[in-house]
């Protein structure tokens, strides 16, 4: 139901988007659809949160992988963001469009808030030794410019060569921006 759900969304996108034709696409009642979402904005909410969960695994995958120094992990990481960005543009947007069907909700948060301290325990390890408040404001500054620009970027079809070039200027100034605060320290 979930796959006719994004199926829905792709073609039809979120003004069209009915629990009706969710259920027609994915071949089943209405009834039975809503056995497991009781509305559409259920179905919206677990799409979304699908996505912040794998947006969060990702992070944890590549910011915790300690095999690799911190700034390669951090390059690795805006590669995989921009590309998965520009996979799951289509859907993404929709579901963006729907934001205020399930955007208040407190599992809205608790989702956002763990990559949020994914990140700050990736910047803690990076920047030993600053104060957690320039910590703190370096791991927001990096998220937020993450998911800005990648949201942006990726509003339009892009080619695999664009997007690897893209990533590799926003990973230059984020090390750049990493490697002069370390150097504060001391």
């Amino acid at each position: 139901m979930l796959d006719a759900a994004v199926q829905v969304l792709r073609a039809e996108g979120a003004a069209r988007f009915t629990t009706a034709r969710v259920a027609e696409r994915a071949g089943v009642s209405v009834g039975s659809l809503y056995q497991y979402f009781p509305n559409k904005a259920a179905i919206l909410f677990r799409l979304q949160s699908d996505e912040w969960h794998q947006t969060s695994e990702l992070l944890r995958e590549i910011l915790e992988d300690r095999r690799q120094p911190p700034l390669e992990r951090l390059r690795t990481l805006v590669h995989a963001f921009l590309r998965s960005e520009c996979d799951e543009a289509e859907v993404r947007m929709a579901l963006g469009d729907a934001a205020p069907l399930y955007r208040d909700a407190p599992e809205a948060d608790a989702a956002r808030e763990a990559g949020s301290l994914i990140i700050l325990d990736f910047m803690r390890e990076a920047l030993p030794g600053l104060p957690q408040e320039t910590i703190a404001r370096t791991a927001d500054l990096i998220e937020t410019t993450l998911t800005q620009v990648g949201s942006r970027f990726s509003e339009t079809q892009r080619a695999e060569q664009e997007i690897a070039a893209y990533a590799d200027a926003m990973a230059d100034m984020f090390g750049a921006f990493l490697t002069q605060l370390a150097g504060k320290v001391g």
